[in-house]
């Protein structure tokens, strides 16, 4: 039997810009990467239940597009990580750029005391959206993408530290967890990228279902995903 890296799928041959630690098609035909795939039901059912209960609440469009975008993201990872696509590698990405948008819009308009609409930072963060989106599609450089996506995570932090630390100190808790699990996220990712040949030569070591637990990638999933979760609550 071929090495579970070589192993071909329903898909056919990846085309997509990024491959990750984990072995294509280890353990179904139909699903590229299996873990880094179905790791993504924490982006959509939990930001499903927060816009079915921001609908009923009547609280303000904002939030209930901040759950739709987590919900998105989570679903553009799905198909990308199930094909391995470079189309589906855009539903995937693209989106973590727009709902990181959606994000900064929210933050900084959680001091208003009437329902209004920013529409200068509304601008703003469509042109950011846009520009990221014509370049990324002409340069192809999966890098780029990164920066443009740390760079907004960034906004998000330090606005999130100044609002828990100047202004609604009795939410310290939820903020600081939301940060921690998320840096938790961010730091297997790099772990998952940097030591992916030893964790895939400790994984052919393994029993499957143990060698499952050094899918870092997917790991990063389940931990961004529950920190975007909560910080959408914070």
């Amino acid at each position: 039997m071929a090495p579970a890296a070589d192993r071909q799928g329903y898909w056919g041959p990846p085309t997509s810009t990024l491959e990750w630690c984990e072995e294509n098609y280890a353990v179904s035909f139909h699903i590229a990467e299996f873990w880094n795939t179905v790791s993504n039901l924490i982006f959509i059912l939990p930001p499903i239940y927060g816009a079915i209960q921001t609908y009923k609440d009547g609280l303000e469009k904002r939030y209930l597009a901040a759950y739709l975008c987590l919900t998105a993201v989570g679903l553009g990872s799905w198909c990308f990580h199930m094909t391995l696509k470079y189309e589906m590698q855009l539903l995937d990405e693209l989106p973590m750029i727009y709902s990181c948008c959606v994000f900064v819009y929210c933050l900084y308009e959680c001091f208003k005391y009437k329902n209004t609409v920013n529409y200068l930072l509304l601008f703003l963060l469509i042109t950011y959206s846009a520009v990221v989106t014509i370049v990324y599609l002409n340069l192809k450089e999966p890098v780029f993408h990164q920066v443009m996506y740390g760079t907004l995570v960034s906004i998000i932090v330090l606005r999130s530290v100044y609002i828990v630390l100047w202004v609604y100190p009795w939410l310290r808790g939820l903020g600081y967890t939301s940060l921690t699990v998320f840096l938790m996220g961010f730091f297997l990712w790099n772990v998952d990228n940097i030591f992916c040949d030893k964790l895939r030569a400790l994984r052919e070591k393994m029993p499957p279902v143990v060698g499952a637990v050094t899918q870092f990638h997917a790991w990063w999933h389940i931990l961004t995903g529950l920190g975007s979760y909560l910080h959408i609550l914070l």
